[in-house]
């Protein structure tokens, strides 16, 4: 079955700029958090049935797509939790980019999505293209 898996990577951007946060808030926490994404964007294309995951757009083989989570221990909903993925899914190489790892705290009101999107345009010029972000 391992073949059917997705290959999940976090890019640099998010590790640099938002991981960081996560790493120092929830020191101890964060490997096992990261690990548990990293295992449901295996199989992304399941997370996609239930209401964890929320497909933003499609174009052809591609899928941009937010993911909910919760820090591991904290005994908190995925959903309720604030914490959020954006990625993006390429179903012909099988592949996961986890482009953003965010709090809505950080990417505050009024507007979550506008905000996630610019900084899609900024740092992710390709992908912003092909779904005309």
């Amino acid at each position: 079955m391992e073949q059917y898996n997705y290959r999940v990577e976090f890019e640099p951007f998010t590790e640099r700029h938002y991981i960081k946060k996560f790493q120092k808030e929830h020191k101890d926490k964060w490997l096992a958090t990261e690990r548990t994404i990293t295992a449901v964007c295996e199989r992304i294309d399941n997370v996609l049935q239930y209401s964890r995951a929320d497909l933003i757009a499609v174009s052809g083989c591609y899928k941009l797509v937010k993911l909910d989570f919760a820090v591991c221990g904290t005994r908190i909903s995925p959903k309720a939790s604030g914490n959020r993925c954006i990625l993006f899914v390429d179903e012909d190489a099988r592949a996961v980019k986890i482009l953003l790892v965010y709090s809505k705290d950080e990417i505050s009101p009024p507007n979550e999505t506008q905000k996630w999107k610019a900084v899609i345009k900024d740092e992710y010029a390709e992908v912003a293209e092909i779904f005309g972000l």
